[in-house]
């Protein structure tokens, strides 16, 4: 199957191009580069069987809707949406209407879609774990844009036949994060120093958990939007401490801090849909985050 994933240099995008191509299938990446790394698909781009081609594009601009035509995927995972939370900037939106139009022309059977959690807003903790159902409240321009964005899926669903899943995934975590509280603590750890602990209780996800839903979205679940989450939130103290520990330096716990925000998603729509649910445990992550951690030191 021919498959393109946007934002494919970066942290899950890197992870899904690995997990795609080892399945046999061809890839096409979409990056500009501006937080995705070349680094990330050094093992791919080993790989001499020609099945992976990189393009370096803003995935902003208008010249995408001709690539994805030339290039006729049968499936787009768009992962490159901004993050940028000023309400003026329409790049989030914009990036998914040209994703949507290249897909129209390209005659692609489906866009699965990476939406972030911010599109729930600052949800009452009495409301979680989170349903799709819960009222999207969003507080950020990038999660009203968010927003939009599956609008226009389902208006491209309807009036030209382009299928689409949208995933919600928790906090992600795992090799290759580079930004983050888990990644800073881990470089932390490394230098023996004490990490910082957000006040902070959300749902984390090892990031080859979410590859997989993601994977699993290419042929099931069209049409809706599905949470992918353990159901809990743990307090990120808690996950710095079990990660010093795992560090073997027990004593540079970080200090409880008072949770001022938690956020859980409610998996059971996925595992309907998707036959998904998440397998790694925070203590096997983390072990795995280290060590790749210590692996770029060297």
């Amino acid at each position: 199957m021919n498959v393109l994933v946007t934002g494919g240099a970066g942290f899950l995008g890197s992870v899904l191009v690995d997990r795609l191509l080892a399945e046999g299938h061809t890839v096409d990446v979409l990056d500009d580069l501006s937080t995705g790394r070349l680094a990330n698909l050094a093992d791919a781009r080993a790989d001499r069987s020609a099945r992976l081609k990189i393009h370096q594009v803003d995935v902003r601009g208008r010249e995408v809707v001709d690539l994805i035509e030339r290039r006729t995927p049968e499936v787009i995972f768009h992962l490159a949406l901004p993050t940028s939370s000023d309400a003026t900037d329409l790049s989030a939106l914009a990036t998914t209407v040209h994703v949507l139009e290249g897909a129209r022309r390209a005659g692609t059977r489906k866009v699965v879609l990476r939406l972030d959690a911010d599109v729930y807003g600052e949800p009452d903790p009495g409301a979680l774990p989170l349903k799709e159902s819960h009222p999207a409240e969003p507080v950020t321009g990038h999660g009203v844009a968010g927003l939009a964005a599956v609008e226009y899926l389902r208006l491209y669903r309807e009036r030209h036949g382009v299928d689409f899943t949208v995933l919600v995934p928790g906090v992600l975590y795992g090799p290759r994060q580079v930004e983050g509280p888990i990644a800073s603590a881990a470089r932390a750890l490394l230098d023996a120093e004490r990490p910082d602990a957000p006040a902070e209780s959300v749902d984390l996800l090892y990031v080859d958990d979410v590859v997989d839903a993601f994977v699993r979205a290419a042929d099931r679940a069209g049409g809706l939007l599905l949470n992918v989450g353990w159901g809990r939130d743990t307090p990120m103290a808690d996950v710095l401490a079990t990660m010093a520990d795992a560090a073997g330096h027990p004593e540079l716990a970080p200090a409880k801090v008072d949770v001022t925000f938690r956020l859980s998603l409610d998996g059971g729509r996925a595992r309907i849909h998707l036959g998904w649910e998440p397998w790694t445990s925070i203590e096997e992550g983390i072990a795995q985050t280290l060590r790749w951690a210590a692996s770029q030191r060297t």
